[in-house]
């Protein structure tokens, strides 16, 4: 075994991180030096061996800067690595749109990243690619439908399926196709989401195997006809060309840390209308190679964890054994501090939500430089005295060893929520309604749900075509546990409204539109793409 460099960094070929896990070389499909995808027979083999131990790593309501959950998850990774653990950390893959735009990549930073960054965070092994042509092919085929007859008697006022590409452009939001004349189609409204906020997405990331993915991609709701009646997939026998193009895809990706801690990176679904988290399958076959895999859900407990517990955990079968909260001085300041249901306040909700949840959490005080040990400290003895570990990290300066403190509290915490199982907060066979309520006044604090007029209409519609059995999936602002940005800390005496419901049959679950949600980003006035420059010996420069 050896190190090969990699810009200033010295990483280990990949079919040694792969022999880490105990995968041969003819077990994995490699992509150059550093990348490979392992097929998910591995999976299927190891079907009958016991799992490691799932962490799963969350955080309180973020600035708009973020707290650091991704470097956070690599952190305590590379500690547990440090500290003698098999691990193995999970991810999702980045998109192009935000890293062009304001948000940077998803590689983590600092001494706290995967590795090749520049190629996960560019095009890494086509895997958006993939999704963007499965979805648009099946966009192309219901346009092409209408255009020769339209039998299926769709409504193009009802054509609920959008195209997609992996860039931030507000300008694609709303368009007009069909343009130009008989020959070039039926004229009719249409639009672009963001890739990430495609259907097939979420689908990748829950699907059991190419079977299941199959028969997701087949019962997805595509348009309704003149009637009301869905129409999916299947009835354009479109599922066979759109699984043909994600093939490949659905195998993860393995990758490592700076610190050589193997890494799953695959998928990215919508952290707002999807669930949010790396695929199912990769965090499946990291529990069966690894002892300890350490995994992230997209925004703070009240989005990222509870979907995470409700749609992936319930789907997957998984059954996480402990839970971090990463949190920092800077949000906890954000949120108005120790003022009355401020910063703490806010801390104290994401607390009492993992409880609620049947898990004892830690709390990662993730170390910024300009944090003083005072208020380091205050946080820390403050939870100590309600019973909660917290723990300061600086992961981002000094990598795994930064966070081997946090490390021996998860594994201290690991045996207190020994035996614990997951506490779903509402069983599948609650009516839609009452599971929407459920979230927003356990999770979120809210006094109740109220739903418009244009989500009633939806109720009935999902109740009527059977859907009612499903998950939810909520979509409101992650910059408060209220569904109103303009409320910080730990809001009191409000209300959710629900604007509009969404059916993802395939995927599973159905959408709750809270608020106005953005599926397709727009560029900031300055973005990140005006800083980045190849240079003449083709090393690129402002990629992070």
């Amino acid at each position: 075994m050896y190190s090969v460099e990699y810009n200033e960094y010295k990483i280990k070929k990949i079919y040694d991180i792969a022999a880490e896990l105990g995968l041969d070389p003819e077990s994995i499909l490699p992509h150059g030096h550093f990348i490979a995808k392992v097929p998910i027979r591995q999976l299927e083999d190891r079907k009958n061996k016991k799992d490691g131990r799932l962490i799963l790593v969350t955080a309180m309501t973020p600035t708009p800067q973020g707290e650091g959950k991704t470097t956070t998850t690599i952190g305590l990774g590379d500690a547990l690595q440090r500290s003698g653990k098999r691990a193995a950390i999970c991810l999702r893959e980045p998109s192009l749109g935000p890293y062009f735009g304001i948000k940077g990549g998803g590689t983590g930073a600092g001494l706290a990243q995967v590795m090749p960054a520049e190629d996960i965070n560019l095009h890494f092994v086509g895997d958006m690619y993939s999704v963007s042509k499965s979805n648009n092919l099946l966009a192309a085929m219901i346009d092409n439908h209408l255009q020769h007859g339209n039998e299926l008697n769709i409504d193009p006022r009802r054509i609920i399926w959008k195209r997609v590409i992996d860039l931030n452009d507000r300008a694609l939001r709303e368009i007009f196709v069909g343009l130009g004349g008989v020959k070039h189609g039926i004229p009719r409204q249409d639009g672009f989401n963001i890739t990430p906020a495609s259907e097939v997405m979420a689908i990748l990331c829950l699907a059991e195997n190419f079977r299941d993915m199959g028969e997701r991609l087949a019962r997805t709701i595509v348009a309704f006809t003149y009637k009301g009646e869905p129409v999916r997939t299947r009835d354009l026998k479109a599922e066979g060309a759109m699984q043909i193009l994600l093939r490949d895809t659905i195998h993860p990706n393995l990758v490592q840390t700076i610190e050589g801690t193997p890494a799953f990176v695959h998928a990215g679904p919508f952290a707002n209308i999807a669930q949010g988290t790396n695929s199912a399958i990769a965090t499946r076959m990291a529990l069966k190679l690894a002892d300890y895999v350490v995994t992230e859900a997209g925004f703070a407990t009240d989005l990222g964890a509870e979907k995470f517990f409700h749609i992936k955990c319930r789907t997957a079968g998984l059954n996480p054994d402990a839970a971090v909260i990463v949190a920092t001085v800077k949000a906890l300041k954000h949120h108005g501090w120790q003022n009355e249901n401020g910063g703490f306040a806010n801390l104290d909700k994401h607390v009492e939500n993992i409880r609620l949840f049947g898990l004892e959490p830690v709390i990662a005080l993730n170390r910024f430089d300009e944090d003083t040990d005072e208020e380091l400290n205050k946080i820390v003895q403050y939870y100590k005295d309600r019973g909660t570990r917290a723990v300061v990290a600086s992961h981002y300066k000094h990598g795994g060893k930064g966070a081997l403190e946090l490390a021996d509290a998860v594994l201290e915490t690991i045996k207190l929520n020994e035996g614990q199982k997951l506490k779903f907060q509402y069983p599948l066979d609650m009516p839609i309604r009452e599971k929407i309520r459920v979230i927003a006044q356990r999770i979120y604090g809210a006094d109740d749900a109220e739903f418009n007029m244009r989500a009633e209409n939806d109720l009935n519609l999902i109740v009527k075509n059977g859907f009612d059995n499903l998950p939810v999936c909520i979509a409101k602002t992650a910059k408060s546990l209220s569904d109103n940005e303009k409320l910080p800390g730990r809001p009191r005496n409000f209300r959710i409204t629900v604007n509009e419901l969404r059916i993802s049959a395939g995927a599973g679950f159905v959408v709750v539109i809270c608020g106005n949600i953005m599926t397709m980003p727009g560029l900031p006035k300055e973005p990140a793409a005006t800083r980045i420059k190849v240079l003449p010996d083709g090393k690129a420069i402002g990629l992070s």
